[in-house]
């Protein structure tokens, strides 16, 4: 019901705002069939081993990068090589035929040059891997890497990228010539976007602003309750710092910005895929004109001032955790849920106010997933969303939770959220004209996964395929049980933590338990509960983000396209996605097949 409604924005000019800016910016987120995993578009077929159970904690900070053009080992600069000096194992690459209809995805892509913040991370990698595996004659690609010097940003683009499952398929097509290919693609550049000029070596910076054709900000700092002047660092300042360095790029075709769709706040009821102006609150929108309330009127420049100043202020001692309340106190003021949030969308209000003729697009992914199919089915790095869940409950430690059993989850795979930003790329890429334009890539409108039905599937799948104890033991989990209310959640909490650690038959008349046995089950609750308070307002979500930009540019798609970049999540099977995909990869790459069932 709300989120079309889009207020008038401060009089704030760009040129101001950017010099404002500039004064303080010094002071500065498978199909699984007997663990076969296919490659999509040609790629020999690789056994996996399956599962695991160890937990690791969630990526918080997608890195940012930059350095220098570095040599390749066999002495030539990156710019000497070309893909046609390159053999591909077992044959020449075969390239996709240029379209002659729909958007033309490969056609605009080929030749270009592409500038990648955040290209470390999850959702990037995926990006580059489907660019150079689709488009191998695409132009370099650099890649932004927080390093202290180009040797470790070459270590680290080695190591985490080039060297990573993910990119298996372009391995088996290259072979031997692999690493050339990708090095003559990638090229790492030492640099932060939490730095003024992005912390380029200014012959580099030099370099690409020359270049480069587009640029995709994918930097981002995805704690929900990070502190706050951390979190506008990276999300807010980090987009304004990227559009200045935009402003300098002679053949800039596009500028494109990986947010999320929950940037919308708390807006309810069905949110359409409009942009935010500088100054946009969502309190504002759900300001009833009836109410005696101070409207609280948002200016991202103070927000940024105030971070700054609060964290000087602060002693050492007490400065983390009143900076992470402070994230939280302001983010709610002004309607949303989160510091993460709050910042992206500040985020998106500098870009907009900004980018003078620059050519837009705002990419609004909701909870991005494992793969669906490309390059392979259900490949992921770290702890998504929803993922310490679902291993918790695997493992038998967590057998409820706080949600609204009819709420929607709003879950995309991370292939079809690539796939829609290169169509959007190749679409406005070629257009150039100076708007922006928001694409929602989401689906509790088209294809809504119900709570409840999720909570099914889970169970379905660790009864049919248990993880196992230290000892060999299948775990077997019970239904996971779904509670609208924090009290309810807490009983069932402590009732739980108490059975599982057999402790009922130690309880003394008054039912109270040993000190030592009480604190074991408190700590433990309180880790649930911890969980759930971070949790609670996206199990609870009441907006549905709508995609009717989104689906409307898969129509401007060719049969063709559909084929190799389509994205249709109105098409997903969520119980073959969540049972036989997202969960088996996510115990393969998460879990690293420690606990699996054989």
């Amino acid at each position: 019901m709300m989120g079309a409604l889009f207020l008038n924005s401060l009089s704030v000019a760009p040129n101001k705002f950017v010099k404002a800016f500039e004064n303080n910016c010094d002071l500065c987120l498978l199909r699984r069939k007997r663990s076969i995993m296919h490659c999509q578009g040609g790629g020999k077929t690789t056994r996996s081993s399956g599962v695991s159970t160890a937990l690791k904690e969630r990526s918080t900070v997608t890195d940012t990068a930059a350095g220098s053009l570095v040599l390749s080992p066999n002495g030539k600069g990156h710019a000497e090589i070309v893909v046609q000096d390159l053999v591909p194992f077992g044959g020449q690459a075969t390239s996709l035929v240029e379209l002659q209809d729909g958007i033309g995805i490969v056609k605009f892509l080929k030749a270009k040059n592409f500038f990648i913040t955040g290209a470390t991370g999850f959702l990037a990698k995926v990006l580059i891997e489907k660019i150079l595996r689709t488009v191998p004659d695409v132009g370099k690609i650099f890649v932004l890497i927080k390093a202290k010097n180009e040797e470790a940003a070459m270590e680290r683009l080695k190591n985490e990228i080039i060297n990573a499952e993910l990119f298996k398929c372009l391995k088996q097509t290259y072979g031997k010539s692999y690493q050339a290919f990708m090095l003559s693609k990638l090229v790492p550049a030492v640099g932060n976007v939490c730095e003024n000029n992005l912390g380029l070596e200014e012959d580099l910076a030099d370099v690409i602003a020359k270049e480069v054709d587009v640029i995709v900000n994918s930097a981002a700092n995805t704690t929900f309750d990070e502190r706050y002047d951390i979190a506008i660092d990276i999300n807010t300042r980090g987009p304004c710092r990227l559009m200045e360095f935009a402003k300098q790029c002679n053949k800039l075709k596009l500028f494109v910005q990986v947010s999320t769709a929950y940037v919308n706040g708390q807006r309810r009821g069905k949110v359409m895929e409009k942009p935010f102006c500088m100054g946009d609150s969502i309190a504002k929108e759900n300001f009833v004109s009836n109410s005696r309330r101070l409207i609280p009127t948002l200016d991202v420049e103070n927000e940024m001032k105030l971070a700054l100043e609060s964290k000087e202020f602060s002693t050492d001692g007490e400065v983390a955790q009143k900076m992470k309340e402070l994230g939280l106190e302001r983010a709610r003021k002004y309607g949303w849920q989160d510091t993460y949030v709050f910042t992206k969308a500040m985020g998106e209000m500098v870009i907009d106010n900004m980018r003078g003729d620059i050519p837009v697009v705002i990419i609004r992914p909701s909870v991005i997933e494992s793969t669906c199919k490309e390059p392979f089915p259900g490949w992921m790095e770290g702890n998504r969303m929803m993922d310490p869940i679902i291993l918790y409950y695997g493992k038998g430690q967590l057998t409820g939770f706080l949600v609204d059993p009819n709420g929607i989850l709003d879950v995309v795979p991370a292939d079809m959220v690539v796939n829609a930003t290169l169509a959007a790329i190749a679409h406005h890429g070629m257009i150039q004209k100076p708007d922006i334009n928001v694409y929602q890539i989401a689906s509790s409108v088209v294809n809504p996964l119900v709570f409840q039905d999720l909570a099914r599937l889970l169970h379905e799948h660790y009864s049919a395929s248990p993880c196992v104890d230290t000892e060999g033991r299948p775990i077997r989990v019970p239904s996971m049980k779904l509670f609208s209310s924090m009290e309810d959640f807490s009983a069932h909490l402590w009732r739980d933590a108490i059975q599982r650690s057999g402790l009922t038959s130690t309880a003394n008349l008054n039912g109270k338990l040993p000190q030592k046995l009480e604190t074991i089950c408190r700590k433990s609750v309180e880790q649930a509960k911890h969980l759930a308070n971070i949790y609670e307002p996206y199990t609870f979500y009441g907006g549905r983000f709508d995609n009717s930009n989104t689906e409307r540019l898969m129509e401007k798609m060719s049969e063709e396209e559909k084929r190799k970049f389509g994205y249709d999540v109105g098409s997903i099977d969520w119980k073959e996605y969540i049972t036989n995909v997202h969960i088996p990869g996510l115990r393969r790459h998460v879990m690293k097949g420690r606990g699996i069932h054989v």
